[in-house]
């Protein structure tokens, strides 16, 4: 399995790893900084160069059945360079920066949105731009202004974002930690496995919840958001979606 470096340290902003395979279907690399598409974060893209410079373009990244797959803008790269990728071959691979650091602040307010509203999360949706949860609630009793005034004052008290790890079963034993109904946590992993990550907002408790994603070290680092749209989506299925206010 590909050693997962974003992990302990979201910052990273290249490595350098190893080829264990090259395909159409795209590239597996012993160890890598890239995030792999899951609970609702876009997968990383970036580049992987070569030793004599060439470099690779990638475009996506997504989980594969033995490990994180790196996905070729042009899907035919990996297998027809000459010479082509072989196992044992040395890249650095390189983040885009600036699309990941986007993806790691929203994904960090979305925290923020959940210790915000009183409701399990049924979905949700990080993009560079903008993100959204949908929320099992029946009705809304706050406006956009009032929810962009409790987030900002959240971003500006600074607070500080930190992770831990637990096991499965201590998980177990506490289900109230778990906010998502759609998406399981991603329990399993971690060092020794059969661990999950928990990311916690705050020294007081302002969220803990386990979560993979990636995020800021500190909550001001997010920067000024907007509530752009509260919206009934069901019965008792509210989404609310905000964005960077730049």
């Amino acid at each position: 399995m590909t050693e997962e470096l974003f992990r302990a340290d979201s910052y990273l902003k290249q490595c350098e790893a190893t080829v264990v395979s090259a395909g159409p279907e795209g590239i597996l690399l012993d160890r890598t900084i890239f995030y792999p598409t899951g609970g609702g974060q876009p997968g990383d893209s970036g580049t992987l160069t070569l030793a004599d410079g060439r470099a690779i373009r990638i475009s996506d990244t997504r989980k594969g059945e033995t490990g994180i797959l790196h996905i070729p803008e042009n899907p035919e790269e990996a297998g027809t360079l000459s010479p082509g990728l072989s196992p044992g071959d040395t890249v650095t691979a390189i983040l885009d920066w600036e699309r990941r650091h986007r993806h790691m602040r929203m994904h960090t307010a979305l925290h923020l949105m959940c210790a915000s509203v009183a409701g399990d999360v049924t979905g949700g949706q990080v993009t560079a731009e903008k993100g959204r949860l949908d929320f099992d609630l029946p009705e809304v009793t706050f406006t956009k202004e009032e929810l962009a005034e409790k987030l900002n004052a959240l971003i500006a008290a600074d607070h500080p974002v930190t992770a831990r790890w637990i096991t499965d079963a201590e998980l177990a034993a506490q289900p109230d930690l778990v906010r998502t109904l759609s998406v399981k946590p991603p329990m399993g992993a971690g060092p020794g496995a059969n661990k999950v990550r928990l990311i916690s907002v705050g020294n007081d408790g302002v969220d803990l919840q386990p979560c993979g994603g990636t995020h800021v070290a500190r909550t001001g680092e997010i920067g000024l958001l907007t509530v752009a749209k509260i919206e009934n989506k069901g019965r008792q299925n509210r989404r609310i979606t905000i964005a960077f206010a730049e």
